[in-house]
């Protein structure tokens, strides 16, 4: 394509934002043509960065449809992308522009598919969610799993995180969002499974786990993660004729696994009450997040147990600070690999795995976050 930019990020000045920002200034080649978008001009400029400028406004779809014809990727981290990512989405699939988000919501993800994927197809754009912790490291860990085990065989893959970070506030409020939403998020899903043709011949599982005992807890982790696992399966053949996947929060101790089972019960069953939702959403601020002292000790490892054709594989994803500097640094490789690198000639709405793939995992690789077969 004939524009001005291989790469724009909209949405630079907040938190998670500012960091893919500087990432990327350090990332991006010197022959990288890339800028910064948002609404306010003078937040941007105060970021310091030797790039353009440009404006626009999650709420005007104008300067939406104009900011996706002047680059080839736009990567995205203003959310909730429920309640403001929908006019960029259509916007892309219109300009025939890629897309990257750092979404959890499985209901923003649904709708796109139902309104934005066959437009996507007509265009070329490729629409990929999710293109942070959540969920790179479970949906490219799983694609490197099912690489290590026989082709054309009935594969189970099972993965279990083990995390300590801290959360900001713009994915607390996020958070938040999603759990007082879950009738909207039913009829999504529904609307969803009516719309997508399930592959033919084959047969896909993926979903949170059950409790088990491995040495340690496992938990049940409902997340998007599994939802994105089973996309990916469900649209790459690779992943054989019968697959399963299950996903853990893993824990050491059964007083752990008891105080966070109750501690997830109790905050979901609050965030279903609105008076309770507006008070927790008076204890968070978007825009605020770890200390770099914080983030620096923060780490996560998803080890993945993979079983078929006889054959049984562990392999391991880990990296540092997971929700801030490590999402900064999937995003911005994100957009990295989707602008320059030899990937899939896929459209529509994919995610990392059908979109990217190995060139993804080449890339983060690289760049510190770890993809390895354990003996």
């Amino acid at each position: 394509m004939d524009r001005p930019y291989d790469i724009v990020l909209f949405g630079a000045s907040g938190f998670t934002g500012a960091l893919t920002a500087a990432y990327l200034a350090r990332a991006a080649g010197p022959g990288t043509r890339w800028a910064l978008a948002g609404r306010d001009r003078a937040k941007l400029e105060r970021l310091g960065l030797d790039v353009p400028v440009l404006t626009a406004d999650a709420t005007d779809a104008a300067s939406l449809a104009a900011l996706a014809r002047q680059t080839r990727v736009l990567a995205t981290t203003v959310g909730p992308y429920v309640l403001h990512g929908e006019p960029l989405v259509a916007a892309c699939a219109d300009a025939g522009t890629h897309y990257l988000d750092l979404t959890g919501e499985q209901e923003f993800v649904d709708r796109v598919y139902v309104h934005y994927h066959e437009r996507a197809v007509g265009s070329g754009a490729k629409l990929v969610h999710a293109c942070g912790f959540d969920s790179i490291p479970f949906d490219l860990g799983v694609l490197y799993t099912v690489g290590e085990l026989p082709e054309g065989e009935p594969l189970k893959v099972s993965g279990f995180l083990r995390v300590n970070g801290r959360p900001s506030g713009g994915t607390a409020a996020s958070v938040l969002t999603v759990m007082g939403r879950a009738r909207q998020a039913v009829a999504q899903g529904a609307q969803r499974r009516s719309a997508e043709p399930r592959p033919k011949g084959r047969r896909v599982s993926s979903l949170p786990g059950g409790l088990r005992y491995v040495g340690g807890w496992a938990l049940p982790m409902p997340s998007i993660d599994p939802h994105i696992v089973g996309y990916s399966a469900r649209l790459l053949d690779r992943y054989g004729p019968d697959f399963t996947y299950r996903q853990h929060y893993a824990v050491r101790t059964l007083p752990k696994a008891l105080a966070t089972v109750a501690g997830a019960g109790a905050f979901a069953a609050l965030a279903q009450l609105p008076p309770a939702r507006r008070w927790m959403r008076g204890r968070v601020r978007p825009g605020e997040g770890p200390s770099p002292a914080r983030r620096a000790r923060s780490w996560f490892k998803v080890t993945f147990l993979g079983e078929g054709g006889g054959e049984r594989v562990v392999t391991e994803v880990s990296g540092g600070d997971p929700g801030y500097d490590e999402t900064a640094k999937m995003l911005a490789e994100s957009a990295l690999c989707l602008a320059f690198d030899d990937v899939p000639e896929r459209a529509g709405q994919l995610t990392t795995a059908s979109a990217m793939g190995q060139p993804l995992i080449d890339r983060l690789h690289r760049a510190g976050i770890t993809f390895i077969r354990k003996p």
